[in-house]
């Protein structure tokens, strides 16, 4: 076991090379989803973009979580950095040879999230045994905070890379943030835990790889634990699916980065909170409290779609997430034993996440539909103005019995949707 200030060091190494990376992986998510939306118009094809970003990640999380406990930790993640960075090199190719399509852009991100899904459990694993359990909590405030930080410079950055170098800027720098990352794990060693958990006899590595649900399972607590995340993921899921489409199809692509400044320096806030505090000594009671919190926040989002609003909806639930989180990982850090944690963990991410990929698949309906103003607004609009405008309206539609005039986009935009009436 390394002496504690060369195990901290060990940990802030990698640390550093994740956030690093982070920033660079931003930068493409970013310009990958503009680059989506503004070429397809769609949130069809954005939700699907979102499916093979999410899905590999969770199908192979039990593969991913037995690998990170066979392999030697620091192995399993330069093998996860160097499988996400080719994938964003094949697509700095594609761009820059004019070549990039969306089945493209469907296939890399499935190659990315798979080798992304086998860096999470090794590197949660490989805190626990570095970091003393009395500073799990600030660790994990550490860790977000490294991802907030990606959330405030990437939109802005990404922003303004994609109108002076295009998509292929942001994948380039992709590629070189995945290779310094890489370089920050050769130089550390990370030492094997013993085995601490009740022996096993060798089983084939498909059972091994469902070792993680069966040690969940033994234990109600961190069943239940599991569970709620997976209530909490499923509603969270309808907000996050079309937030960014709904953002960019009423403002535009600078206010789109406004709204992931806030979330990052929302979430950043949060982190510090968590890094500073630690959490409360009893975790469970943070993570229901700080729960409740974001729940509110969610609620605001039912209101109309102004500025203010969801800003305020973004800054309210990211502020309270990370310590949200911050407490639950500690919890599971503590509890699990090292030797099996990355096949435990691996479980308990495949199930909180699952009910992503189901969310997103409906969004072609709920997306577009969603994107105009309610039915009652024009209900409202046509008593304000009186029985003139009402017979204006009775009047164009009959005239109109006949005669299909050009779609124009400003007033389909401005009505309701009516699939069951002619399309005027």
């Amino acid at each position: 076991m390394a002496k504690p200030f060369d195990a901290m060091k060990t940990f802030f190494t990698i640390w550093f090379g994740q956030v690093i990376s982070s920033l660079g992986s931003g930068l493409t998510n970013f310009g990958i989803t503009v680059w989506v939306l503004k070429t397809t118009g769609s949130t069809t094809a954005f939700a699907t973009a979102m499916i093979f970003a999410t899905l590999p990640g969770i199908l192979l999380s039990p593969i991913a979580g037995t690998l990170a406990d066979r392999w030697d930790r620091r192995t399993a993640m330069i093998v996860s950095d160097f499988g996400a960075g080719l994938s964003s090199l094949v697509l700095a190719l594609l761009v820059m040879t004019g070549n990039l399509h969306l089945w493209g852009i469907y296939a890399l991100m499935g190659v990315s999230s798979a080798f992304n899904t086998l860096s999470w459990p090794a590197f949660t694993a490989s805190t626990s045994i570095l970091v003393p359990k009395e500073h799990l909590g600030r660790a994990s405030g550490l860790v977000q905070a490294g991802e907030a930080a990606s959330m405030i410079v990437t939109p802005a950055l990404g922003a303004f890379l994609l109108v002076k170098g295009g998509l292929q800027a942001l994948v380039i720098i992709d590629v070189v943030s995945f290779a310094l990352a890489i370089g920050a794990l050769l130089l550390i060693r990370i030492s094997k835990p013993a085995p601490t958990s009740e022996p096993q006899p060798q089983q084939s590595f498909f059972r091994e790889a469902f070792y993680g649900w069966r040690y969940i399972k033994a234990r109600p607590g961190l069943f239940g634990l599991m569970a709620f995340f997976f209530l909490v993921n499923f509603v969270a899921g309808f907000a996050n699916v079309l937030y960014g489409p709904l953002t960019l199809a009423l403002y535009d692509e600078q206010f789109l980065g406004v709204v992931g400044s806030t979330i990052g320096i929302a979430m950043l806030v949060g982190t510090i909170i968590m890094g500073v505090w630690g959490g409360p000594k009893k975790k469970v009671y943070g993570i229901i409290g700080f729960s409740l919190a974001i729940g509110f926040g969610l609620l605001i989002m039912i209101l109309p779609a102004t500025r203010p609003t969801l800003l305020a909806s973004a800054a309210l639930m990211m502020v309270f997430t990370p310590i949200m989180n911050g407490c639950s990982q500690a919890i599971w850090q503590r509890k699990v034993a090292l030797d099996v944690q990355g096949r435990v963990f691996a479980i308990r991410r495949m199930i909180a996440w699952f009910p992503a990929p189901p969310l997103l698949r409906p969004s072609r309906p709920a997306g577009r539909s969603s994107l105009r103003p309610r039915p009652h607004a024009q209900r409202q609009l046509s008593a304000s103005a009186g029985p003139n405008f009402r017979n204006r309206r009775r009047c164009r539609r009959s005239c109109d019995d006949g005669v299909r005039r050009t779609p124009d986009v400003r007033r389909r935009r401005s009505l309701p949707a009516q699939p069951a009436s002619p399309q005027c």
